[in-house]
């Protein structure tokens, strides 16, 4: 990983990205869609801002980036938010990512790079399962239940027909649920965090807003998933998916009553209806031991770990 091309660099996981990249002493060529995105960033990152739509835009980030790595991470990552727009989730999840790699199996072909290009879907991909089937592992049914599953499950079609079509080292993951520092509050940890704060020092039993409590969930910290990614490319197999995942589940209710004693908070959680999705999945649960084989990595970051992060930044 001496030349990296990092897409969506800007996002949340592509901060923490960048900032593993440089410490393995890669040199980055970062992309975003315009400057405004960039995040501070310390050390020697090259941007390059424009739309991965635009295939002359790709031609010419992969021509100067002569990547031996490139890590995909651009999309729309919020199911809200794909639900709302799905032509445009899947212009961006999809067309978006059959133009990188088009353009980056052309410059394989021409013999100017041969890169390991990794394409990150998420555990939505697998839709409903029966309680028994827990945890999920790669060959598991994939039933995707909303627009943004769908969209992932489609790229990871495309990426996995690329590899065997022509050989471009395409390597996969299916992430499941993560949070850090720095997570839009769109997003139900920072979400949680930023209402239990705006709580302190009001009266206990004061109503704190949430939606569905049911779901049960399978956290990772942010920098976790990172260390996944880059162990991915690094020692991952060409044409595998593979599982990012911790193998624990945590309902919305436990993880709400972690935040709440985290933050000293004794509040009263009421639903609201505007923060129950329509098309939710009750249990999503990944087992990781096909990435443990094949990297050695392992999560080091605990659930206590993202809520204390995120109070950490929300109290700034």
């Amino acid at each position: 990983m001496k030349r990296v091309l990092v897409t969506g660099a800007a996002g949340f996981v592509g901060t923490y990205m960048l900032d593993a990249l440089q410490t393995l002493g890669a040199e980055v060529m970062a992309l975003a869609t315009d400057a405004s995105e960039t995040p501070p960033a310390a050390g020697d990152v090259t941007w390059r801002y424009g739309d991965l739509r635009d295939e002359r835009y790709v031609a010419d980030v992969v021509s100067a980036a002569r990547p031996d790595t490139v890590i995909h991470l651009a999309a729309i990552s919020h199911v809200p938010t794909a639900t709302a727009d799905p032509a445009l989730a899947w212009d961006v999840n999809v067309t978006a990512t059959a133009r990188l790699l088009h353009v980056v199996g052309r410059a394989r072909d021409a013999g100017l790079i041969d890169p390991t290009v990794l394409v990150v879907g998420s555990a939505e991909q697998y839709g409903r399962h029966d309680t028994h089937e827990f945890p999920l592992i790669e060959s598991s049914v994939q039933a995707p239940r909303t627009v943004y599953a769908a969209t992932k499950a489609a790229q990871e079609i495309l990426a996995l027909q690329c590899w065997r079509a022509t050989g471009l080292k395409v390597v996969v993951a299916r992430s499941f649920n993560h949070s850090g520092r720095g997570q839009p509050t769109r997003f139900l940890l920072p979400a949680l965090v930023q209402r239990a704060v705006e709580l302190r020092g009001a009266e206990p039993g004061t109503h704190m807003p949430v939606g569905n409590r049911s779901p049960i969930r399978d956290f990772l910290h942010v920098s976790d998933v990172v260390a996944a990614y880059i162990s991915l490319c690094q020692r991952g197999a060409p044409g595998e998916a593979y599982n990012v995942a911790s193998g624990t589940g945590w309902s919305v209710q436990q993880i709400l009553d972690g935040v709440l004693a985290r933050a000293g908070v004794q509040a009263t959680p009421v639903e609201d209806p505007l923060l129950v999705r329509p098309v939710d999945v009750p249990v999503l649960i990944g087992d990781s031991q096909k990435l443990q084989r094949a990297t050695g990595w392992s999560a080091t970051r605990s659930l206590d770990d993202i809520i204390d992060d995120l109070l950490h930044a929300a109290t700034l």
